[in-house]
């Protein structure tokens, strides 16, 4: 009897502590990703970034825009809007607010990415400099086209400083590590 209960509680304990666990893992599935990617599975935009608005039936209102160095971008009629740190969705959800009501009735705005900043890729490979963005851009990718490594790079690890941070980090090569507009990622020398 005793060794039953016994059991009950330890069941009753582990099963706590699993819940706990598939708790914490699913409230934030992109902070998951991005600590075994070095990414967000949505790009947020920042200055530098080109979009085309579309305000559909109103040609006036669209037209293409570049986020500024503060982070905003103007439009007719919207004004100033912040842009920085929203995803292209949050963008024309704070667009067709802004629009709405005394303006036009029932805006529909869509916003496309015409382009990111760019990327730079620097240290041991052939062509080393800034190169456009592309959707899906892995380390392995951005080194080949920077021409591919040079003999004396490391095949091992690279270093990324992401857009807005000061500091290098080491990730390794792999197509599973995400590059961002705005990185730079710098391919270090081997030492033998």
């Amino acid at each position: 009897m005793m060794a039953r209960l016994w059991l009950r509680v330890v069941s009753v304990i582990a099963l706590g502590f699993l819940v706990g666990a598939c708790g914490a893992l699913s409230t934030d599935p992109d902070a998951a990703l991005a600590a075994t990617t070095g990414s967000m599975t949505e790009l947020r935009l920042a200055p530098g970034d080109k979009l085309r608005v579309t305000v559909f039936g109103e040609d006036k209102l669209s037209g293409e825009y570049q986020i500024d160095n503060a982070g905003s971008l103007s439009l007719p009629l919207a004004g100033t809007i912040r842009g920085a740190g929203l995803t292209k969705t949050e963008l024309e959800q704070s667009l067709t607010k802004q629009l709405q009501g005394e303006y036009l009735r029932n805006p529909k705005v869509t916003v496309d990415v015409t382009s990111f900043r760019p990327f730079y890729v620097l240290g041991e490979v052939s062509k080393p400099g800034e190169y456009q963005y592309r959707s899906g851009l892995n380390v392995l990718s951005a080194i080949a086209i920077a021409g591919g490594a040079t003999y004396r790079a490391s095949t091992s690890k690279v270093l990324i400083q992401r857009s807005g941070s000061t500091e290098m980090t080491e990730y390794p090569q792999a197509t599973t590590v995400l590059i961002l507009p705005g990185d730079v990622v710098r391919v270090p020398e081997r030492f033998f």
